[in-house]
Order: structure tokens, then C-alpha cells, then sequence
């Protein structure tokens, strides 16, 4: 069994963070969870400093505090996904985008990694004290929908998003005591708890 964690992106991972982006754009697929890393593709220190100006940033309606992660393999250290959550919403993202954003590389998809990934996150977000996730899909990810699914989401809302992304999207809650209770003995064995793991 693959034991996965959760890193503070260092300057240690920055060519593996850089190959982990060139790769959605291989495989033309759609970059989520980032924390905006594929605009500073050529800027990685930025990126860096980024993320530290979101995990201290006064709420408002353009930004809002954020934790941003790597999803690491423990076996051979390889960055498999990433994970971006907003430790509070403003106005526009209780509308849309919620509170997390994730993704699995492409050659590391249908593997169960992104449960883990979002099990990861209802730990850090019950540290911060958020009780309830909101989080949305396009209705045509089912791969999201069943991660979220599998951590006890449940479907709120469904409609035609004709603003943001142009496709029918789907509203999600998730209870974070209820699922971490319900889901510890599936999730726990697969986390490694090595001194890189945030989530010791």
C-alpha cells in the first residue's frame, strides 16, 4: 500500500514542481489546486513567496488566507498532486470554487490518490476549525465528484454556470468531523507520518 503526505512546497521540490505542471500541458488537461504555480512556471522563488503572502493575507474579496500543498509519494518522493485550501471564503467563492481545489498528475490518476489528498485536507481544515467544506465540480468531472463523494459529500445544488466555467457545475458540502470519523481507518493506514509529513 502507497503511503502519501502532504509538503510544504519547499525550493527542494521546484524541478519536480515544474515537471508536475509541463505535464497537465502534455496531456492537455485542465491545472487545478495549484496555488497558481502554472503562471510561475519561470518564477518558481516567486511562486514561493506567493504562497507565504497567502497564508497570512487579510480576507477580502479578491483574496482570501490559503494553505497550498504537494501530494508526495513516500516510496519515491515524487510529487503525484496537489492541493490548494481556502482557510475562508469571501462572497465570490461561496458562489464558486469553495474552499478546495485539488489535482492528480495525469500518469498518476485512478489510483485513490485524491481521497487521500482530500482526507489530507479536512485534517488541516479541522485544525483550522472549519466545520463544513464547500467545494464544486463540473458535473462532467466524475473523478472529483467521486473523491468527493467518497469523503461523505453531498450534493447540494446543480446548474448551468454560465459566469466561470461555462458547463453545468455541481455545489458539494462535507461535514469534516463526520467524514475524518468515518473515513480514518480507510484513510489513516495510507498517510506517512515521516518529518516532512504536516500531517504528524
Amino acid at each position: 500500500m502507497e503511503k502519501l503526505k502532504h509538503v510544504i512546497p519547499t525550493k527542494e521540490y521546484e524541478s519536480q514542481a515544474i515537471d508536475y505542471i509541463k505535464e497537465f500541458y502534455e496531456y492537455n488537461s485542465e491545472i487545478n489546486g495549484s496555488g497558481g504555480l502554472d503562471r510561475y512556471v519561470d518564477n518558481y522563488d516567486g511562486w514561493l513567496e506567493k504562497l507565504e503572502n497567502d497564508r497570512k493575507c487579510i480576507p477580502n474579496e479578491e483574496r482570501v488566507p490559503a494553505e497550498t500543498y504537494f501530494l508526495v509519494r513516500e516510496s519515491d518522493n515524487r510529487i503525484v498532486g496537489m492541493i490548494n485550501i481556502r482557510l475562508t471564503l469571501n462572497d465570490r467563492l461561496k458562489k464558486f470554487g469553495g474552499h478546495i481545489g485539488y489535482s492528480i498528475r495525469p500518469t498518476e490518476r485512478q489510483k485513490g490518490y485524491n481521497k487521500v489528498n482530500l482526507y489530507l485536507a479536512l485534517l488541516c481544515c479541522q485544525k483550522h476549525g472549519i466545520d463544513q467544506v464547500f467545494m464544486d465540480c463540473d458535473k462532467e468531472n466524475l473523478g472529483s465528484a467521486k473523491t468527493m463523494q467518497a469523503l461523505g459529500g453531498k450534493m447540494i445544488k446543480e446548474y448551468y454556470d454560465d459566469v466561470n466555467s461555462h458547463c453545468i457545475v455541481q455545489n458539494y458540502i462535507i461535514d469534516v468531523n463526520d467524514s475524518i470519523e468515518k473515513n480514518k481507518d480507510i484513510y489513516e493506514p495510507m498517510i506517512s507520518r515521516d518529518s516532512k509529513s504536516i500531517s504528524k
